[in-house]
């Protein structure tokens, strides 16, 4: 929903703290606001303020902007008449803010009172009045048949036990969590959930509680959340955590939702409208094709002409290539390195297609196949995308929203930097994470799903346009090794060694990082680009005293392959997208352009050479990313 001057907005508890807030936001906006609280003082002279800044949008108004109405929220007769009040002055409610909330003292199980001043009133407040408040707002959204968005203030206290306030930490979230159907009637609700903000009520809080959060949050952040969830049409039901630890983050995450769905295995991005153009089914196609075994990849491979097969087998579905990605892995996959048994048996294997990943448009599909039509954009990570054409097994395709390039560097360099750093990095938040070669394809989203968690931020790249890049993503500390030493830097400014690592270089780098680690540190490996390369290609390397170092400093040392996280694909490939939708995560493509199959070779040589900044893509076919382009 956008905010436009000559909308009208309800909010409770709006004479102070994040009510006022909000009330002072919307006025900015020029909306028409109800201010509703107990305090006539406090909220007449928020009203006043609303005027003033709302004068600035209206001239001649029959009506004033702003109204105050004195109501005790837990009065049901007083709440339905504030809203009748705001529905009569302003005709209508496009958002309702229900913000009024008070803290229960003293603990429920210590209070031998019958509770009617204290926890039954905290509950008719925080709980009660919430309900009746939401009940009225869509009641009234409904009847004017036009889209309305309705916000509970909630708290972290929500999400986890707050054992200061039981009853308090007891209301609101799960309330709002189950109010998703009325988005069926254009009614949006949601809960914004902050940590302790600098409110009469936050304050009440001990302060040592509080600093260990991080400090009291910015209201600028609360009101930019509540904003995110107004205007975000996709947000129902929607619980936008907010800390300074970690952001802004909606809860629960898609993976923890998995465990009490009942259908879990169904991505919300199952069924997607076929907007796309009809595909038409030329005789034969190009591919990439591996003939010879080899690290340097375009010895070992070559462009063929083949015949499209049809019909497509009953389980599969045949796949229009549009954007295909490059990995520094293309070249261990050219030699045979991820193929189990010897010599003989890898070879034995040839030829085979090219390709991790990449993104296009269902062309095709197998009778047996019906969780997906035709005409569906979908990722992809089989073997076979350097290709115009693939034939994949249906249950491996992951619905995307769009075909789009971006969405191609979100599949093994972004999935490898969301699962890695969740489950081989444990990484929360207050650390310090170090990430190598950050200015790569995968290294661009470890820096940001780092800073995002809370984390404070180390990257190493070469030049001055990589590290540029690596600040404007919100790397805290960028090393450019041919300016100053890394183990120079690490050693003066990160005494205490580095918590979680995300190496991706091999060699000497990987030697640099483990004596960098800090105690109880997370090492992860990745890869080891520095090895790809060279006549003979990856050759194993030995470690001595790794064991005796690891141990010393309680560290681990974890090795990450994506393929074996291929059931959490789907959620974080979601959560990427959500991320990148909404603002928070950019995406960086490398600008040099790579069209057609035959720019394989091209790309994957370019991508070794170390000169490319964010992912490298190839567009597989020109003609057809021109016209998904402008769709």
């Amino acid at each position: 929903m956008e905010l436009k001057p000559g909308m009208s907005a309800l909010v409770t508890g709006g004479a102070s703290g994040i009510g006022k807030a909000l009330c002072s936001a919307f006025a900015q906006k020029g909306l028409f606001v109800t201010v509703v609280d107990f305090s006539e003082e406090n909220g007449r002279e928020v009203a006043a303020l609303v005027q003033k800044e709302n004068s600035k949008f209206h001239r001649d108004l029959r009506v004033p902007s702003s109204v105050f109405v004195k109501c005790d929220v837990s009065n049901a007769d007083s709440l339905a008449a504030a809203f009748e009040k705001h529905v009569q002055t302003y005709g209508g409610l496009d958002i309702c803010i229900n913000c009024a909330g008070i803290a229960n003292r003293p603990l429920v199980y210590d209070d031998t009172s019958d509770g009617a001043r204290t926890w039954r009133h905290a509950v008719n407040v925080n709980l009660v009045a919430v309900i009746d408040g939401t009940r009225i707002a869509s009641q009234i959204m409904r009847s004017q048949k036009k889209p309305g968005v309705i916000i509970n203030i909630g708290s972290a206290a929500g999400l986890y036990p707050m054992i200061f306030d039981p009853v308090y930490s007891a209301t609101k979230v799960m309330f709002t969590r189950s109010l998703i159907p009325l988005k069926r009637h254009g009614v949006r609700v949601n809960v914004l959930c902050p940590e302790f903000v600098q409110t009469n009520m936050g304050e009440q809080m001990g302060r040592r509680i509080v600093d260990s959060t991080g400090g009291y949050l910015k209201m600028e952040d609360i009101v930019n959340g509540a904003f995110e969830l107004i205007q975000d049409e996709s947000k129902a039901g929607a619980c936008l955590w907010i800390t300074n630890r970690r952001g802004m983050e909606y809860w629960p995450t898609p993976e923890e939702q998995r465990k009490y769905m009942v259908n879990p295995s169904k991505s919300k991005r199952t069924l997607t409208n076929n907007i796309y153009p009809s595909i038409q089914m030329p005789e034969s196609f190009e591919k990439i094709v591996v003939h010879t075994l080899s690290h340097n990849f375009r010895n070992a491979t070559r462009l063929e002409r083949v015949r499209l097969r049809l019909p497509v087998e009953p389980h599969s579905a045949l796949v229009k290539i549009i954007y295909a990605g490059v990995n520094a892995s293309d070249v261990n996959f050219s030699s045979g390195r991820y193929f189990s048994g010897n010599p003989k048996e890898t070879a034995s294997r040839l030829p085979f297609d090219a390709g991790f990943e990449g993104v296009g448009i269902v062309a095709a599909v197998g009778d047996s196949v019906n969780h997906i039509k035709v005409g569906t954009p979908v990722a992809l990570m089989t073997f076979g995308s350097y290709a115009e054409f693939t034939q994949v097994p249906a249950k491996h395709l992951l619905p995307v929203p769009r075909p789009d390039p971006e969405v191609v560097a979100m599949l093994t360099s972004g999935l490898t930097a969301s699962i890695g750093l969740e489950k081989a990095g444990q990484m929360t938040s207050g650390k310090v994470v170090l990430v190598t070669a950050a200015a790569g394809g995968t290294g661009q989203f470890a820096v940001q799903l780092a800073k995002l968690a809370g984390n404070k931020v180390v990257a190493t790249c070469g030049g001055e346009s990589k590290a540029e890049f690596l600040a404007s993503v919100g790397a805290d500390r960028v090393i450019n090794y041919r300016n100053e030493s890394i183990k120079d830097v690490l050693k003066k400014e990160f005494p205490r060694g580095v918590d979680i690592i995300y190496e991706s270089v091999g060699g000497e780098m990987f030697d640099l990082c483990l004596n960098a680690l800090a105690v109880h540190g997370h090492l992860i490996v990745i890869g080891m680009i520095s090895q790809y390369q060279g006549e003979s290609g990856w050759k194993p390397k030995n470690y001595t005293g790794l064991c005796e170092k690891i141990l010393a400093k309680s560290q681990t040392v974890a090795g990450f392959f994506l393929v074996q996280y291929a059931h959490l694909w789907q959620d974080h490939l979601d959560k990427l997208f959500d991320l990148y939708a909404s603002g928070k995560l950019k995406v960086s493509l490398d600008p040099k352009k790579f069209l057609g199959v035959a720019s394989v070779p091209d790309a994957v040589e370019y991508l070794h050479s170390g000169r490319s900044v964010g992912k490298v893509v190839v567009c597989i076919d020109p003609s057809y990313c021109q016209v998904a382009a402008k769709l």
